[in-house]
């Protein structure tokens, strides 16, 4: 319980960021420097056909989409994730059509059997667009007890319920034990080994044998037929189980765990401002500014305070949702986007459509609805207070 922070508060104290972007946690030992540094090295490597990639997929290497401002960042691609809803009612990731993520570039086989990219299938009718997340910080919110999301949400619940927000529950991938969700654009996955496993596999087809499969009932030990097509896998070259085994996934999770959070920008007066406006007007109720991780072997993740701006929950978002079901996940529910560092994304929201942090309030709909429209109605300088904190997180 002690672990989240009334969402109202104002202290904002110095967090345990690095003093760029792409740095690691301070305070590690000199052996988990080596092991940051030798998963960045890994994260950055592109993959080639022999190493298992494919036989689709939408990218070489991790630090292909998470690039900027450093490794570790998010980028201008944008992934492609498809369903329907089928004659019950019920959401159909479309997985015998090559769903829920579309990759779109190929090898060449066996025989010179030229894999061709996936498009989306006319079945499917729900297409959503994902923007890469930054993965800065992720150890820290991976360092979250699970408790501290089941108080927020009945925090929220009890003192702001026009806008609570519910944990995602996942399964973790090794176990099958139930997890809080919280990385991913609807908090999908439970841990940084996890996401790390599901980007290998997703995005650059290399799977690794011996884990669960998910709710879609994907199993990441099988490759991605080819738009469903199970009888093209006879053309691949590198089949599971002759792929890397988890070692790989571990040194990513190595280099994403130790990732220290975005640096944040000293207050100006008009940021202090902009502060004040934030909590006022409604948009710390989910992008809460405060969080604690619980108790840690690793010394700089251990009880360590940190300010994502964000509950990690699922909320609501009206017709800003994606459409797409993801675990207990809703097609209107997303999680709530952590606003660190958001002055260096590219552009905004989960799907990009925003340019501007002011468009992408403007934007939100459903539970933040409340908050945007108070937004609207702000004067001209305090408006541009709330924007000159938000650049400086």
């Amino acid at each position: 319980i002690a672990s989240v922070e009334h969402p109202r508060a104002n202290a904002q104290p110095p967090g345990p960021g690095g003093t760029d972007f792409g740095d690691p946690l301070p305070g590690l030992t000199a052996a988990q420097l080596a092991r940051f540094n030798a998963g960045r090295a890994g994260f950055e490597e592109e993959e080639g056909d022999a190493d298992g990639a494919g036989p689709v997929f939408n990218g070489r290497s991790c630090a292909e989409c998470h690039c900027g401002p450093a490794t570790g960042g998010s980028s201008d691609v944008l992934s492609t994730r498809i369903g329907a809803i089928d004659d019950d009612g019920f959401f159909d990731p479309l997985l015998r059509f090559g769903g829920p993520t579309i990759q779109t570039k190929g090898i060449v086989g066996l025989r010179g059997f030229l894999f061709p990219g996936e498009v989306v299938p006319p079945q499917a009718t729900i297409v959503a667009r994902r923007r890469s997340n930054p993965l800065f910080g992720f150890g820290l919110v991976d360092a979250v007890p699970d408790e501290s999301f089941h108080f927020a949400a009945l925090f929220q619940e009890h003192f702001t319920p026009e806008t609570a927000g519910r944990p995602n529950e996942t399964r973790d991938l090794r176990t099958g034990e139930r997890v809080v969700g919280r990385f991913g654009w609807k908090a999908g996955r439970g841990s940084v080994f996890d996401f790390s496993a599901d980007a290998y596999k997703d995005e650059m087809g290399i799977t690794v044998p011996g884990f669960l499969r998910d709710k879609d009932g994907r199993s990441f030990g099988e490759e991605n037929p080819p738009q469903g097509d199970a009888r093209l896998l006879r053309y691949n070259p590198v089949a599971s189980p002759n792929e890397p085994d988890a070692d790989d996934i571990v040194g990513f999770t190595d280099f994403i765990g130790f990732l220290a959070p975005p640096p944040q920008k000293p207050l100006t007066a008009q940021g202090r401002l902009g502060r004040a406006v934030f909590h006022q007007i409604g948009c710390a109720d989910c992008h809460q500014p405060t969080m604690r991780a619980g108790p840690n072997a690793v010394r700089a993740l251990d009880r360590v305070v940190f300010h994502p701006y964000s509950d990690f929950l699922l909320h609501d978002m009206g017709e800003l949702g994606d459409g797409i079901e993801q675990g207990w996940a809703t097609g209107r529910e997303m999680r709530t986007a952590p606003l660190w560092g958001l002055r260096e994304l590219p552009f905004y929201l989960h799907d990009g459509r925003a340019e501007t942090v002011d468009e992408a309030i403007r934007w939100h709909d459903g539970q933040g609805r409340g908050a945007r429209n108070r937004y609207l109605d702000l004067p001209d300088a305090r408006r541009r207070a709330l924007l000159a904190f938000l650049n400086s997180i």
